[in-house]
């Protein structure tokens, strides 16, 4: 199930949250994953400049990030 569903570029892309920590470093840094719902589409992941040391609270600034902040990454990673 995605976390959100954003429209960009005439598809719609299907987005989901993750946290990812390196092993020399104690803080937990925001990913998101941006699907599109063609099928065989492979997603594409892009880091988002936010961290935390805590992996809850880091998801729940995660909430805070708007579609347009959002739309402004993927619309990036496809550069």
């Amino acid at each position: 199930m995605p976390w959100r569903v954003l429209e960009h570029a005439e598809r719609c892309w299907n987005v989901s949250v993750a946290a990812e920590r390196h092993p020399s470093s104690p803080q937990w840094n925001l990913v998101f994953s941006f699907r599109a719902s063609d099928p065989g589409q492979r997603p594409v992941w892009g880091a988002y400049p936010l961290s935390s040391s805590s992996k809850a609270a880091l998801f729940a600034q995660a909430e805070r990030v708007s579609n347009e902040d959002l739309l402004g990454l993927l619309a990036q990673l496809l550069g």
